[in-house]
């Protein structure tokens, strides 16, 4: 089972700004940043334009990262 969420600072468009996600959703997102050949900063900001005002940015990254293995499952299976 996953710990309390950790409070981590990324930049987005030069502004810092701090994220909590649970331990696993880190590494998860680190990973995906990592296959897609970008530094995890560039990855954070791309889903903050992309995301809904009303949606906060954790959640956000966690629904990016569930997509991203979610549809890496559904290429494979």
């Amino acid at each position: 089972m996953s710990g309390p969420p950790i409070k981590r600072s990324l930049t987005l468009k030069g502004h810092r700004t701090s994220v909590s996600l649970e331990d696993e959703f880190w590494l998860a997102f680190r990973e995906i940043a990592k296959a897609k050949g970008k530094p995890i900063n560039v990855l954070a900001a791309e889903i903050d334009v992309a995301r809904d005002p009303e949606t906060g940015l954790a959640s956000a990254i966690r629904v990016f990262v569930l997509n991203w293995y979610k549809n890496s499952q559904d290429k494979t299976g």
